[in-house]
């Protein structure tokens, strides 16, 4: 990985390609995208290229002829890196920074770079410490420019810079090793925590989104906890859980789960999985959409798709067209999908009502409308109906309390004994 530190940012030029399978528009979303993404990291976009390119080339990605465009254009805005929107191979890393002489780095990076200024927690640092090392492992060849000043014998003995790279290997694989024994047992905390939330009888949501769309400001009015909600990418990056109260449904635990984006690198769906698995514990899902963004229905479709490599699209899900105060009604993301779709502002509250209703509604799908019959001494098995569902009716009589409900169907299953049986 290439260390960025607090100083002058770094001009950049950004490549794109399209591709039989992307358009120029796709192409040209996709770098305004990568813009936004690199000046998180103190680097400044001074001027982007798009190659045509019907399949990748093993040497450089793209033609030896468009690097030489690239660089031509690196030299005329003075810029000393080079980010590609595509996920460069090590091998084709290495050559681009041999030929151009800059540093080249790719989205993968990028993104890595950015996730790591943002980690605080001792999970999301070591979750993206993990991610980095095996991200850098293959290119450790990057760090040590003094590798080609190796020596070689008549039988390929190996030179000094050759050992300096195994042992830098070694100390690599070790560290991955040492982190991942270290996220085990933090997984192992977290899994304990989530056992004890699932031992509270009350339903449990998570919100996901595309990176920026609002999810933690949402949480934040229907929850009425201070956050820390900021306008940037990735401001989020460990799950936040607070109780938020409906009106009929009572209490419902809702999670803000990490922010997802287009491309997002193999190294941090794998590392963040435990992180992304609160979705997979849900009761439902709330996926806030920036409905006014110009590229809704991308951002849309890429969380979607990571929700399928989750095994999580089948669940019970709300669409929340966010910042729907922000272009007007014709001009909104309205995606075709089979559950409710509701447009809020989770800035100013407008439909918000709206979307806990929908929620409502959502959970009463998902309960038993069932009788019991507790004992009278059982006070506290009616006043469990009242904090984790909805109670219809309640009759008090000399030796038992008569109350109908709708009830979680975890609820259900422990109070099975108490069923009224019918007739």
């Amino acid at each position: 990985m290439i260390e960025f530190t607090e100083r002058e940012p770094d001009g950049a030029i950004l490549v794109g390609t399209t591709n039989p399978h992307r358009s120029l528009h796709e192409t040209e979303d996709l770098l305004n995208e990568l813009s936004e993404l690199c000046s998180n990291i103190d680097l400044e976009p001074r001027a982007s290229i798009i190659a045509p390119l019907s399949r990748p080339q093993p040497r450089f990605f793209v033609g030896s002829g468009k690097v030489d465009e690239i660089l031509q254009l690196a030299e005329e805005y003075d810029c000393s890196c080079i980010v590609f929107d595509e996920e460069l191979s090590p091998s084709q890393q290495r050559n681009l920074e041999r030929h151009t002489k800059l540093a080249v780095i790719d989205r993968r990076e990028v993104i890595l770079e950015i996730f790591k200024q943002r980690a605080t927690t001792q999970e999301a640092v070591l979750q993206v410490q993990l991610a980095s090392l095996e991200y850098s492992l293959p290119r450790l060849t990057r760090a040590w420019t003094h590798l080609s000043r190796q020596r070689g014998g008549a039988k390929g003995t190996r030179g000094e810079g050759e050992k300096q790279l195994e042992v830098d290997r070694r100390l690599v694989q070790r560290r991955i090793t040492a982190v991942k024994r270290e996220l085990a047992q933090v997984e192992e905390h977290r899994a304990t925590m989530r056992k004890k939330r699932e031992s509270i009888p009350m339903p449990t949501g998570a919100l996901v989104g595309y990176t920026n769309a609002g999810k933690s400001t949402l949480l934040e009015y229907l929850s009425g906890a201070e956050l820390g909600s900021e306008n940037k990418l990735f401001a989020t990056l460990d799950p936040t859980t607070k109780r938020i109260e409906l009106a009929d449904a009572g209490p419902v635990l809702l999670t803000d789960t990490v922010g997802f984006v287009r491309n997002l690198p193999h190294e941090l769906v794998d590392a963040f999985h435990s992180t992304l698995e609160e979705t997979l514990h849900a009761s439902f899902i709330v996926h806030v959409v920036d409905a006014a963004a110009p590229n809704a229905r991308e951002q849309y479709e890429a969380v979607n798709a990571v929700l399928r490599e989750l095994g999580a699209e089948q669940y019970p899900t709300i669409v929340a067209l966010n910042k729907a105060d922000l272009a007007a009604p014709d001009q909104l993301f309205h995606p075709r999908t089979p559950g409710p779709v509701v447009e809020i502002s989770a800035k100013t509250g407008a439909g918000i009502e709206r979307l806990t209703a929908t929620i409502e509604r959502l959970l009463e799908h998902t309960m038993n409308r069932t009788r019991f019959r507790f004992p009278v001494e059982r006070s506290d098995l009616p006043a469990l109906l009242h904090r984790s569902g909805r109670v219809l009716s309640e009759r008090y009589e000399d030796d038992a309390i008569l109350v109908e409900a709708l009830v979680p169907p975890r609820i259900h299953g422990k109070l099975q004994e108490y069923v009224q049986k019918k007739g």
